[in-house]
Formats: C-alpha cells, structure tokens, sequence
C-alpha cells in the first residue's frame, strides 16, 4: 500500500487501521495475551511497543518543531540497534498488563489524531519533518508509527490466534 500524502488519506487510513487493530485487541483470547513467541514477545509486549512508538513520534515531531536536537530512534540508539531497543522497551513496560498497554496505546492514538487534525496540509506533507535528517514528511512519520504499525499488529496477532500449520 504506497503511503498517504494528503491529510485526509491519512486521517482517513489512520483512523480506519486503529479501528481494525481495536476489533482485534477487542476478541483476542485472553489466554493467549501473555504468552509469549519464539522470540519472547508477548500480544501485550506488542501493543505497549505500538504505543511507544506513537509516543516517540510525538516526541521527535515535539523537538524538531523547538529546533532541539532529535534522538532518532531514542536517545542512545542508532536505527540499528532496534532489536536490543526493543528489548529493552520489553523490560521497561514488563510491569504494564493488558489493560494498562490497551488504555497506553488508545490514549497515544488519540495523541496521534489531536495532531494530525491540527496541522494542515502543508504542515504534513509540505516538506521533511524537521530535525528527521532525512526527506520523510511529518505526514509519512506519523502513517509509520500509526497506520503501518496498526497493521502490521493487527496481522501478526491474527497470526497468533490461528492454529499452527505442520
């Protein structure tokens, strides 16, 4: 799917990837939210790290607009180091459950929708977001750390649901 690059493209794709994310938080099993994959994650640790991500959006976008320096991904990681930032955002929301990682990705949509409804087009998609250092509008970050990673979740916890194949 080629990204958004009008506002109501993105709202529009924003709004109807979280509603598709949400049915699915909404009927996942219980039994399954805190078992972990292969690779140690758990359907919890995956929405406690969407919501991260959405924060960390809000701050990069926050900081750029002040003409701070920003941290990209996080201060202290380099793009690729991914892995063990992720790991260690795992440790650091192992004391969230399902509710509270639910009730943090919810609030930090609606973080996400306060501002992509507040800016205009231009704002968006007029140029590079600044300090991103790269050519990515405001617009093409937030559709990465909401919409994209609205359906990336929702298709890998559909996955976690289905029976394994043999």
């Amino acid at each position: 799917m080629p990204a958004a690059v009008t506002k109501p493209d993105l709202i529009a794709r924003t709004t109807q990837d979280f509603a598709k994310l949400s049915d699915v938080l909404d009927r996942f099993p219980r039994a399954l939210r805190l078992v972990a994959d292969e690779d140690g994650v758990t359907p919890k640790d995956l929405v406690g790290h969407r919501a991260h991500w959405i924060q960390l959006f809000l701050g990069w976008y926050t900081d750029g607009q002040a003409g701070k320096p920003v941290d990209f991904p996080a201060p202290g990681y380099k793009w690729n180091q991914l892995k063990a930032y992720n790991a260690d955002l795992r440790q650091a929301q192992a004391g969230l459950d399902w509710d509270a990682a639910r009730a943090l990705l919810d609030a930090n949509h609606a973080r996400l929708m306060s501002l992509l409804e507040g800016l205009d087009q231009a704002a968006l998609y007029g140029g590079p977001m600044k300090g991103a250092r790269n050519d990515w509008t405001t617009g093409r970050w937030a559709e990465a750390a909401g919409a994209s990673h609205y359906r990336s979740a929702a298709k890998y916890l559909r996955g976690r649901t289905r029976a394994p194949r043999n």
